[in-house]
């Protein structure tokens, strides 16, 4: 696990770039590209290859290229594509008139491939799909070479050519490269190069049956756009040498390849194939939930682009996986909403309190500051009269030993107000307690008394009659493991939601402020936590606010201490 309080990590990239500016290769220039692949929308594993590829160029005075893996027409939708072009720019990086597609090259890796097969490198074959898989051998065995892999040159050429054209069905043919049937390495065991899929393309639409491989496809790009240095995550180490086969065979620009570890988080999934099934299963709202780790998830949940770049440089670089603890994002987070959230009063669970010896039709409004971590921030007036609401788990009729909120007999302060003291406690037929009634102290407005008595607990508080009411929607952990594929034998990791990772509460009370709450401000509700407004669900009429993130001691855990 990563220690919340661990300084900026080393990032061993750097020193490669230093070293090949140092000896002159690529002249001193620093070219990286962002290349996601257009078939589900992107977390925050991807906000940390983004922030490091962008951030590099930034910093080595280089470019760094949006490009779209979109070789794969089945699985990619535009709607992806806009999703990501949305987070990159919301993350604040900006890729100018660098926008470009595997697609753009689809000629040019054609080329390539017939370059290939003219040259005795590559090869039509006509294996089944699960016959390819079985030919091609384990760790500790050898492949065998497939029976149309001696086919002559002339014949490869015509057949990718007819593949080209359309004359074979789905899965009939593929090309693969002819390299070693034998290689320690299962990646250059004749990999398969394109495959035959007859399926419209969001930009090419019917104009190729024929798609080329990921493989193949990746490090011709990288070649094409000039990339001086091609970051990936360590899954391509065993790649490599297959990238480098193909740039060598075509003597063509050859990018430096480096692998680094991606980001493992505690409490969450990263695959997209399962982000994917929890949204078309409906365990999630969308991809934007905000239990999700989707970089639209966590800006819907009022995560900011500034925290989560802050995180990116916190966790650095490493050359070995390993997984990150979920708290420090969090703890992260805390430390830019702190600086900038506005504080306000909002009563998630109301339980009125009639304060019996204060004016019936008085109305004072009381001065606020707005975020002591910030005096531009400025003040606010809130209001204060006779009937007020707390919350319900601020009040104990048996109080514990150790109790500093409101019991029978007992004083309180109200924020920014008066002190008061329990008198009586109201219930209905059932024995709820319904309402309390209190008495205030006229000469302790603001905190202070003339006998200079003070108490511990202080309470946050609104104005019945002002009070606006809102919907709350308190967020945990999409999981209840912290690896959530850990699992018994015979389930997934579905097994591991956790029931609890969200709590709606349809009648809480917002001081009046917050009738003007807009979507891009982050909000500290007293006592309770980060909130922001629900970009999705939430309107004038329904105001629907959203916890980002809990203080550093929720009230869960005091309870938990109080217990004891």
């Amino acid at each position: 696990m990563t220690d919340p309080e661990q300084s900026v990590s080393s990032n061993f990239i750097k020193a490669i770039i230093d070293e090949h500016n140092k000896n002159g290769r690529f002249q001193g220039r620093v070219h990286t590209r962002f290349p996601p692949e257009p078939n589900g929308y992107l977390h925050i594993g991807h906000a940390k290859s983004i922030c490091l590829n962008f951030g590099l160029a930034e910093e080595y005075n280089g470019k760094c290229n949006l490009r779209f893996d979109d070789t794969n027409p089945v699985k990619e939708e535009q709607e992806y594509i806009d999703s990501i072009i949305e987070d990159i720019r919301w993350l604040g990086f900006d890729w100018q008139d660098r926008l470009f597609y595997a697609s753009d090259y689809f000629e040019q890796m054609y080329a390539y491939a017939v370059q290939l097969i003219q040259a005795g490198k590559a090869y039509v074959d006509d294996l089944s799909a699960e016959e390819i898989r079985r030919y091609r051998g384990t760790l500790k065995e050898p492949g065998r070479e497939s029976p149309y892999r001696q086919r002559s040159v002339e014949e490869n050429l015509d057949l990718f050519r007819r593949m080209r054209k359309g004359e074979f069905a789905d899965g009939a043919k593929v090309l693969r490269a002819k390299i070693d049937m034998h290689s320690p390495n299962l990646n250059m065991r004749d990999p398969v190069m394109y495959r035959i899929l007859h399926a419209e393309h969001p930009r090419t639409a019917d104009q190729w049956c024929i798609y080329p491989m990921y493989d193949w496809a990746h490090g011709l790009e990288d070649s094409i756009e000039g990339i001086t240095h091609s970051i990936c995550t360590l899954e391509f180490e065993d790649h490599r040498p297959l990238y480098d086969w193909f740039l060598d065979q075509l003597n063509v620009f050859h990018p430096q390849q480096i692998e680094f570890a991606r980001l493992n988080l505690t409490y969450t999934v990263m695959s997209k194939r399962k982000l994917l099934r929890l949204v078309e299963e409906g365990y999630v709202s969308g991809w934007d939930d905000p239990r999700m780790p989707t970089i639209s998830g966590l800006r819907r949940r009022g995560y900011t682009a500034r925290a989560i770049r802050q995180f990116a440089e916190r966790i650095g670089v490493a050359k070995s996986n390993s997984t990150v603890d979920f708290a420090l994002l969090e703890h992260v987070l805390r430390e830019v909403l702190n600086k900038q959230a506005l504080r306000v009063m909002v009563v998630l669970k109301p339980l009125k309190v009639v304060i019996t010896n204060y004016p019936q039709d008085k109305v004072e409004w009381l001065e606020a500051v707005n975020n002591p971590e910030d005096e531009s921030a400025g003040t606010r007036k809130i209001p204060f009269s006779q009937v007020i609401y707390v919350e319900r788990d601020d009040f104990r009729e048996e109080a514990p030993r150790k109790w500093f909120r409101l019991a029978p007999d007992r004083e309180v302060r109200l924020k920014h107000a008066y002190y008061i003291t329990c008198r009586e406690v109201i219930k209905n037929e059932q024995g709820e307690v319904v309402e309390l009634r209190c008495t205030y102290d006229p000469e302790s407005r603001g905190g202070w008394t003339k006998d200079g008595r003070k108490v511990k607990g202080t309470l946050h508080w609104v104005s019945a009659a002002h009070a606006l009411k809102t919907e709350v929607r308190l967020y945990d952990h999409l999981f209840n493991k912290e690896n959530p594929d850990e699992v018994e034998e015979g389930k997934d990791f579905t097994s591991n939601l956790n029931p609890d990772s969200l709590q709606v509460l349809s009648d809480s009370r917002a001081e009046p402020s917050l009738k003007e709450a807009k979507m891009d401000v982050s909000y500290q509700f007293l006592r309770q936590g980060y909130f922001c407004v629900d970009s999705k669900d939430s309107s004038p009429e329904h105001p629907v606010f959203n916890r980002t993130v809990t203080l550093r001691d929720s009230w869960a855990r005091i309870e938990r201490t109080l217990a004891k």
